[in-house]
């Protein structure tokens, strides 16, 4: 069955300038066109995007979406290959919710100053805009 760059957006969950996009970069093959010139897909072409779109809900880039899909294309390998992609995602994303504990922490930290601040002095003392660096306000 052939679709539509439309219809393979409503089955992939893709928009068409996605669809595009991936064509551009090599992660979708470049389609068979119509005598019109229209694009032509296939159920494939399908399965292929749904699969970049999970990889990319996961949070993967593009090179190692690629990664993935090379090694999907070489199945005697293929886990061989994959799981240090996935491997070292893991790995980014521990170091990324490490980073945004130590965020919340910090920022806790400013409004439980603000709080004594704001409790004790003017707007001039919270401490959201001295550990800003608000022009104009007082730095503690």
């Amino acid at each position: 069955m052939a679709f539509s760059i439309g219809q393979l957006a409503d089955r992939s969950g893709c928009t068409p300038p996605t669809i595009r996009y991936y064509e551009s970069i090599g992660l979708l093959a470049a389609p068979l066109r119509s005598e019109a010139g229209r694009r032509s897909y296939g159920q494939a072409d399908v399965a292929r995007l749904a699969f970049i779109r999970r990889a990319r809900d996961f949070g993967l880039g593009i090179p190692q979406v690629r990664d993935l899909l090379t090694a999907a294309d070489a199945p005697a390998s293929a886990c061989a290959t994959a799981r240090p992609v996935v491997e070292d995602h893991i790995r980014a994303l521990r170091a990324r919710r490490a980073e945004l504990k130590a965020l919340e922490a910090d920022l806790t930290a400013i409004l439980v100053r603000c709080d004594e601040g704001c409790r004790t002095g003017t707007a001039a003392d919270c401490a959201i805009f001295g550990e800003f660096r608000l022009p104009g306000r007082h730095v503690k």
